[in-house]
């Protein structure tokens, strides 16, 4: 449909783990990498149709399956000693650059992996 039109946005949900190696989750990983490549192989592929495909990568979310995560006081500690914002994030903290990447505002973004991570990696 969106080639139909010549436009459209596709937003994916890819990992800081995209961009590296990660701790226990070797599968998660492999997977994370996939999304984010393959972000930029179609953002190749659909660009002459006005098609614009970016992905938003989370670093640590409340979800049910971060929950064994979130409730390991000392992995908990530890992955918060890394995060200068203190928090994990919620899922909502997602919606400004999901918006943003609906938006005419990145028309001119195309293959980008947008981080959404607490500044996990300045520190």
């Amino acid at each position: 449909m969106m080639v139909r039109q010549r436009s459209g946005k596709i937003i994916n949900i890819a990992s800081m783990l995209s961009f590296q190696g990660g701790k226990f989750v070797p599968p998660y990983t492999a997977s994370k990498h996939g999304v984010a490549g393959l972000t930029k192989a179609f953002a190749n592929e659909l660009a002459p149709y006005n098609i614009q495909i970016n992905a938003v990568a989370p670093r640590y979310v409340v979800t049910a399956n971060t929950a064994p995560i979130y409730a390991d006081r000392e992995r908990n500690a530890e992955i918060l000693s890394r995060i200068p914002a203190g928090r994990w994030a919620n899922p909502s903290d997602l919606m400004g650059a999901i918006v943003f990447l609906s938006s005419k505002a990145s028309d001119y973004m195309n293959g980008h992996v947008l981080a959404v991570d607490g500044g996990w990696p300045v520190r």
